[in-house]
C-alpha cells in the first residue's frame, strides 16, 4: 500500500507514552493500525445499523446464543494462551 506523510497533533502526554511501547520509529505503524481498527469499528457499526433497520434489532434469544458463542470464542483463545 503506498504511503504519504501527514501532520496530526497528539496530545504530548499520549505521544510519549505510545513512544515509550513502540519505540521512535513505531509511531507511523502504531497509529495507522488504530486508525484501521476504528474504520472497522465504524463500518461494523453501519452494518449493524443497517441490519436492525432492515429487520428489527436482536430477540433477546438471539442475543444470548451470540453471548453463548462469544464466551466459547474467548476460551478458545484464552487456552491456546492468546
Amino acid at each position: 500500500m503506498a504511503t504519504k506523510k501527514y501532520t496530526v497533533t497528539l496530545p504530548e502526554e499520549l505521544a510519549e507514552e505510545i513512544l515509550a511501547e513502540v519505540g521512535p520509529g513505531g509511531l507511523s505503524a502504531y497509529v495507522t493500525r488504530v486508525v484501521e481498527r476504528r474504520r472497522e469499528q465504524d463500518r461494523l457499526g453501519e452494518l449493524v445499523a443497517w441490519t436492525e433497520k432492515e429487520y428489527g434489532p436482536p430477540t433477546e434469544e438471539e442475543q444470548a446464543a451470540s453471548a453463548a458463542e462469544l464466551r466459547d470464542i474467548e476460551r478458545w483463545f484464552e487456552e491456546r494462551g492468546l
